[in-house]
């Protein structure tokens, strides 16, 4: 690259990510049950309280600005704000409006993710997205949210990684509401549509404009097989699938689905159109997809193809997709906010090395005209990662989960060396902070 290739703009945001179940503590949803009943990897796993982000809210976007960041984001959780349907809680809409007003005066752009997995423990058995209903009570929820972010300039994110919500929550069954039924995921999906719709509705009826999007996990994709024609074909169906049918829908208002011998759609929603004022992507890995002769007929694996090493939660390093998938959304039309990016490394040293050759990519996609607004990193914090309870940890700073401390892993100068200087540096042309 040249010394401008390797510059982010003036106007380029750095930021860090969170949600607010992984977090914030002390939260009762349909997650919190499922733990429950010993659903997670290692059945005694418990959220709990976190890593208390709740409390330490102040303290924790101090950590960011101290790594350069000039955006955080949260999520705000459904089943603290309606605990029951219909019943909104004051003070939790309060706190979150003060919350965010706080982070303002930090310094960091508010980046609000109205629905991050998680539900009221009351939503899958009263409303559940497979009927009609979810939509009516998104909207309802949706209202209310509108309401803390007036005055904020926030970047908005109606869904994270509704792909994943569907494929795991309807699909696999293998995390709430554990349905695996493919005609139901494919009602759920269009009801999704349609919520993100609802919600844009009442937040340009509260605010006047909104930037918002989706957070859309985004996945490389390569056959098991190079040379077999149905791991081919898979590849080219999931792409389209699992990658672009939420983008897609919202750009053009039709919702397009096909998974063969499992569930299709094929369904217009003409509010969907034009419904989004950025791409939020969702980039960690390439899956490498094999056909076998059963239902679902897919088999997807992560492989070390070229000895960089699996990562710790054993996905592959492949920076390379990243590109490519920037590529791919350029189609839209819209801004790219890269939404979440980020490495498990328990050790902490693999991380600069991650952080440079991802941000290589973007500055490429940039240059071949991919319009990226901004790079929220995953996460700021080591959290507690879904079904892999507290094993992974993607944190720029580290968490001792007996006490709550944070500390800075090395991945906190390289980040604060980059955002802050706005070039893209190889890390061990990185000084540490006070060397």
């Amino acid at each position: 690259m040249s010394a401008s290739e390797q510059t982010f703009p003036a106007d380029f945001t750095f930021g860090v990510a969170t949600a607010a179940y992984q977090v914030e503590g002390g939260i009762e949803n349909d997650w919190a049950e499922w733990e429950r009943a010993g659903r997670l990897k290692a059945p005694d796993a418990r959220c709990g309280a976190a890593v208390d982000h709740w409390n330490r809210y102040e303290e924790d976007y101090a950590l960011a600005r101290a790594v350069g960041a000039t955006a955080f984001r949260i999520s705000l959780e459904w089943a603290r704000i309606e605990p029951e349907r219909g019943r909104f809680d004051e003070a939790a809409l309060e706190a979150y409006r003060e919350r965010l007003l706080k982070m303002k005066a930090h310094g960091l752009r508010p980046v609000v993710t109205l629905h991050h997995f998680t539900h009221p423990t009351w939503f899958h058995r009263e409303t559940p997205w497979h009927q009609p209903a979810s939509v009516d009570v998104f909207r309802r929820y949706a209202k209310r949210c509108a309401a803390l972010l007036e005055g904020l300039d926030a970047l908005v994110i109606s869904f994270n990684e509704p792909m994943v919500l569907l494929l795991g929550g309807y699909l696999q069954g293998a995390i709430p509401p554990g349905i695996a039924d493919g005609p139901t995921t494919m009602r759920a999906m269009e009801n999704l549509v349609r919520s993100h719709v609802a919600a844009r509705e009442e937040l340009l009826a509260r605010l006047g404009r909104v930037e918002l999007g989706i957070s859309q996990n985004m996945l490389a994709f390569a056959p098991d097989r190079w040379w077999h024609p149905l791991d081919r074909a898979l590849v080219r169906l999931g792409a389209q699938a699992y990658n672009h049918a939420f983008h897609e829908a919202l750009a053009t208002g039709r919702l397009r689905v096909t998974m063969p011998g499992v569930a299709s759609t094929r369904v217009d929603i003409p509010g969907a159109r034009d419904s989004v004022e950025f791409i939020g992507v969702n980039y960690y890995t390439r899956a490498h997809l094999r056909f076998v002769p059963r239902p679902p007929f897919i088999e997807f694996k992560y492989r070390d193809i070229h000895g960089r090493g699996l990562t710790d939660i054993g996905w592959e390093d492949w920076p390379e997709g990243f590109l490519q998938t920037l590529r791919d959304v350029r189609r839209y039309g819209k801004p790219v906010w890269i939404t979440e990016n980020g490495i498990d490394d328990r050790k902490g040293a693999r991380r600069p090395h991650y952080l440079h050759t991802h941000l290589a990519q973007v500055l490429t996609a940039r240059a071949q005209g991919v319009d990226v607004r901004g790079y929220l990193y995953w996460s700021l914090l080591d959290n507690f990662e879904w079904l892999e309870g507290w094993g992974p940890r993607f944190g720029l700073y580290h968490v001792d989960f007996d006490t709550l401390r944070r500390s800075p892993t090395p991945a906190c100068d390289y980040f604060r060396a980059v955002a802050t200087s706005r070039t893209l540096a190889p890390p061990d042309a990185v000084r540490p902070a006070g060397g």
